[in-house]
């Protein structure tokens, strides 16, 4: 693992170690993946502003997200079925994230159960959900994750129905029975043509979700609600009436409406109109520290890795995930230096320039 110099090295690795089928799963976007590779290359368009002569002796990139610390603003997104990248699927991604002193957001369609992943080890994690047209399915997980000491539910707003995975749809890809669901609902579907996640998602997910089940979602739980899957600044908005916990700002990792913008690029209305209130996380797109320093300026308090994770662990189990984590931080702790901010505080919007900023020189 000498060798390996940074993140994206780790995709070149499991596209090796894995079968095409479960590779494009994880790489694939929806359509012409346009939004795919804007997500990443929205964040090269962004520039730094560098300050000198600070002292950066000693730099702190501790941070707390709704009060629980963790070592540095990067969290693990909720990814599905990690079973298929390695054998011991979401319980090596939650080992990986305990040593690394992170929260681990576990996909409501992991391969190992709710109570796996929070026996594998001591450490702070939320669960993403979906609601099921059968609510009580969504409930009894629900109140598994809490039962079992989960912290916080992430509750992904974006999937009315799944987005056009044309990689999925030729490779026929199988949806496998999920262990949450056992005896509750099967997961396992294998159609003759197109993709089995779409059938299972076509057949199980409500399109009628909608901003009052937001207070169904409270009515069942006392856990703290995030929302992911927002990208303009009137759901951010509505959101915050609603009174949830806190905002995650995503396009599915690209997966779901292709020509949604990158989510950087409106990171910024979504942190204007929340003014505060509530934690802004983002995800999509991030592949340096760098990105998580321009996330930061503009207004995230973390952000959350997905496929880099999901890739780490096909390549090398736990320790290709710490590998992946160690490696941002490092990236994300040198940025910090050499822009002259000690501290996550100390990061502001002047330090870094989007590319809707002109020059100044021209006026």
């Amino acid at each position: 693992m000498d060798q390996i110099v940074n993140v994206d090295e780790f995709q070149e690795l499991a596209k090796q170690a894995l079968p095409k089928m479960y590779y494009d799963f994880y790489n694939g976007g929806a359509e012409d993946q346009h939004t795919l590779k804007e997500n990443v290359l929205a964040f090269r368009r962004i520039l730094f502003r560098p300050r000198v002569l600070v002292d950066v002796s000693k730099i702190d990139m501790s941070t707390s997200i709704l009060g629980y610390p963790i070592s540095a603003p990067i969290m693990i997104a909720p990814t599905a079925m990690h079973k298929l990248a390695h054998p011991e699927g979401e319980i090596a991604t939650a080992k990986a994230a305990a040593a690394c002193n992170t929260i681990m957001i576990v996909s409501f369609m992991s391969t190992c159960t709710i109570e796996e992943v929070a026996s594998s080890c001591n450490a702070v994690r939320f669960l993403q959900i979906y609601v099921y047209k059968r609510r009580d399915v969504t409930a009894q997980i629900v109140k598994r994750a809490e039962k079992s000491g989960f912290k916080a539910i992430v509750l992904t707003v974006d999937v009315p129905r799944l987005g056009r995975r044309e990689a999925d749809i030729k490779n026929k890809m199988i949806s496998p029975q999920l262990k949450n669901f056992e005896g509750l609902v099967s997961t396992e579907v294998r159609p003759n043509e197109g993709s089995g996640v779409e059938a299972f998602a076509s057949s199980a997910l409500d399109a009628s979700l909608s901003w009052k089940d937001i207070e169904w979602l409270r009515s069942i739980t006392k856990l703290p609600i995030l929302v992911k899957g927002l990208l303009t600044r009137e759901d951010a908005l509505k959101a915050v009436e609603a009174g949830v916990d806190g905002i995650v700002v995503s396009n599915h990792g690209a997966r779901q409406l292709d020509y949604s913008p990158a989510t950087i690029t409106v990171l910024e209305e979504v942190v204007h109109v929340v003014r505060g209130r509530i934690p802004v996380l983002l995800d999509g797109g991030v592949r340096r520290g760098t990105d998580v320093f321009k996330a930061l300026a503009l207004g995230a308090q973390a952000v959350l890795i997905g496929r880099p994770i999901v890739y780490g662990l096909a390549a090398k189990g736990e320790d290709g995930v710490k590998k992946v984590i160690d490696m941002l931080k490092n990236e994300f702790e040198i940025t910090m230096a050499l822009s002259g901010c000690p501290t996550i505080d100390a990061i502001t919007r002047n330090h870094v320039k989007t590319e809707n900023e002109r020059p100044h020189s021209m006026l």
